[in-house]
């Protein structure tokens, strides 16, 4: 008798446990499983959202690969996550340091920095925009010339980088200012008490101890530096001149939603997760031995 007892209060907290993973579990059928079903579908298939899908095996994967456009666009995108996510995670751990020492004004200090990533991303783009303007735009009255920041494709670039880094700089500090915090205080004292200057502190101590924060903020920040899209868009649409600014996830939107070939569009969002999912498991690999979490 108390075998079956305990197995009928068993079975009761499988099913309780089940029930409280039930809302994640839709969400996450919803919300991720199934559309990356549909995207998978999609990339056998030739539709323009309007006839009926046909089946085509392999030729969207063939067009995508050999017609240049979506080469392009990686490597464009590439240049923008080698100049945005070093840039971002640099002067988010200064301005992080420089929060996590709370001096007076730090707490507006911190809000004004947020309040750039909380903004919505094409209303920035669009006032951004206005700033590079050639004629009475704000950075050209500061530099004293006129310069086409947005229509010489040399240019595209940065300016997209800029604007970027510009709005995720708050985020990356508030993370930094956080671990910087969660760092013992008797670990930073006993070295400063050996004699550590504030260099060695921060080489020896504080950035080892920051490699969880580390972690999280390279992998989010390599996810949405590769499906910049917003920015992109507002600043160069279509790509800008001479497709300067043509990033994968604006060529994902203007092969499915110009072009209506929702097919070739699905095997590019796939070739973007795949390259994702690389990205992410070699970053893991690497913080996984020379990450720690605590300090005994």
């Amino acid at each position: 008798m108390p075998g079956v007892v305990r197995s009928t209060r068993r079975r009761r907290e499988i099913l309780s446990g089940y029930a409280f993973l039930l809302p994640s579990l839709i969400g996450i059928s919803v919300f991720l499983a199934v559309p990356i079903v549909t995207v998978v579908w999609l990339s056998f298939q030739k539709w323009d959202l309007i006839g009926p899908a046909e089946f085509i095996g392999l030729d969207n994967f063939r067009a995508v690969l050999t017609d240049g456009r979506l080469l392009h666009s990686l490597i464009v995108t590439t240049l923008f996550v080698a100049a945005a996510l070093p840039l971002q995670t640099v002067l988010g751990l200064g301005l992080g340091m420089f929060l996590e020492r709370r001096v007076p004004g730090s707490a507006v200090f911190r809000v004004v920095l947020l309040l750039p990533w909380v903004a919505a991303p094409l209303a920035l783009g669009v006032v951004w925009k206005w700033i590079f303007a050639p004629t009475d735009g704000l950075l050209n009255v500061i530099v004293g010339q006129r310069i086409e920041w947005l229509a010489t494709p040399s240019l595209v670039l940065p300016a997209i980088v800029v604007v970027s880094v510009w709005t995720n700089i708050g985020y990356v500090s508030l993370f930094f200012a956080a671990g910087l915090r969660a760092i013992p205080s008797d670990v930073v004292d006993a070295s400063r008490i050996d004699g550590a200057g504030r260099w060695h502190r921060f080489r020896y101590i504080s950035l080892p101890l920051l490699r969880p924060t580390m972690f999280f903020v390279l992998v989010t920040g390599l996810i949405s530096s590769f499906q910049v899209f917003d920015t992109a868009y507002a600043l160069a649409p279509n790509g800008g001149p001479e497709r300067a600014g043509d990033v994968v996830t604006g060529r994902i939107y203007y092969e499915a939603f110009q072009s209506f070939q929702f097919g070739r569009a699905a095997v590019m969002a796939l070739v973007l997760f795949v390259i994702l999912v690389v990205f992410t498991l070699l970053q893991q690999r690497y913080f996984r031995s020379r990450t720690t979490y605590e300090v005994a």
